[in-house]
């Protein structure tokens, strides 16, 4: 096992990093990129059918990216069929999409339960308060820009 690195930015940094590339593993051979992962995924999770204004907004403050660059992840996965026009200012998950990110899902679950679902309840509790305090204050930062 790797030395232990103290909490700070090389710690973070290469936890993400390392989830990324676990992520991008489940992705490969689906043509859905980790930003549209992520927009396809805050689709899903509000039921399916989002405002497509506040779809941007939630896409764009989830992955830091431009209102613009979060309207054009949208408009890929539309294109690739896995979200679609409501027809009323809404998009939807089209039947492809949820299947599509059913899959993924599904495969993520029992490598996310090997990574953490046996660390004891009051670790992940501290673990979550850091890291939310530590989100928090960096999001301060950036709006401070």
């Amino acid at each position: 096992m790797a030395p232990t690195l103290p909490f700070g930015t090389a710690l973070i940094g290469q936890t993400e990093k390392t989830l990324n590339a676990i992520l991008e593993r489940q992705l490969d051979g689906t043509g859905i990129t980790e930003p549209q992962w992520v927009t396809l995924t805050l689709t899903v999770v509000s039921g399916g059918t989002i405002d497509h204004a506040e779809l941007i907004h939630k896409v764009s403050k989830a992955t830091k990216f431009s209102q613009a660059s979060a309207a054009e992840r949208i408009a890929e996965l539309t294109a690739a069929g896995l979200l679609r026009d409501g027809g009323d200012g809404n998009v939807q998950v089209s039947d492809a999409g949820q299947e599509q990110w059913t899959q993924v899902r599904a495969a993520l679950g029992p490598i996310t339960q090997g990574l953490w679902g046996d660390l004891p309840a009051e670790d992940l509790a501290v673990a979550g308060r850091v890291l939310g305090t530590v989100l928090e204050r960096a999001n301060a930062v950036l709006a401070g820009d």
